[in-house]
């Protein structure tokens, strides 16, 4: 069997959404050996929704459920890694038609963004058709490899219709050297109570 690891590494010079400064993870020794410590200890500073990590409906919907909406049995699920890298912009309905999506599918959205170091303000996402025609085919749950699942659309309607619906948005993910087809993911996010979003170290599993 082989395992993938499709999460960002998580570091203080990390691509973060839009280059916003403050989303930047800070690390500190706050023990050390150089300092007379007989120990070495961190403390690290990240934001919920940097690196790879999957949302909660509190994110986007007010009153809506924290992060007790992460069921640990939806923690390892089958999926499929849909390639739509030849997408340009957004991911719409009529894009997934070439594709075989079915109910309770976890699919995993492989865009030209797994190509592009660093953030980029046009990356690939999935418009609101897109998350309507999943919501429809009843899936499980959707990742992608971009930093947000959608662009700065007015009243967030992709995240909406997602999470509304009970679907994971797996966010974050580097799907470079991953080829369209179906594996086992492994996303399993801190057991943090009474929040939005969590980090989340995301491995796929396949046959050799």
């Amino acid at each position: 069997m082989r395992i993938i690891d499709i999460s960002m590494q998580i570091h203080e010079g990390m691509p973060v959404y839009r280059n916003i400064p403050e989303k930047k993870p800070v690390i500190r020794h706050i023990k050390d050996f150089s300092t007379g410590s007989n120990v070495r200890e961190s403390k690290i500073e990240l934001e919920l929704h940097t690196g790879t990590h999957l949302d909660a409906p509190l994110h986007m919907i007010q009153d809506g459920m924290d992060s007790a909406f992460f069921k640990t049995n939806d923690m390892v699920h089958k999926c499929k890694v849909l390639d739509m890298t030849w997408v340009d912009e957004g991911i719409s309905d009529a894009d997934f038609g070439r594709k075989n999506i079915e109910s309770g599918d976890y699919i995993l959205l492989k865009t030209k963004n797994s190509y592009i170091d660093g953030f980029s303000p046009d990356y690939i996402y999935l418009t609101e058709s897109g998350a309507r025609y999943l919501v429809d085919k009843g899936i499980k749950g959707v990742g992608i490899d971009a930093l947000g699942i959608e662009h700065s659309q007015p009243g967030h309607p992709t995240h909406k219709l997602l999470l509304g619906n009970g679907i994971y948005i797996l966010e974050g993910l580097r799907l470079k050297n991953v080829p369209e087809g179906s594996y086992t993911l492994i996303a399993a996010p801190l057991n943090i109570v009474g929040v939005e979003a969590s980090p989340v170290r995301a491995l796929l599993l396949c046959d050799m």
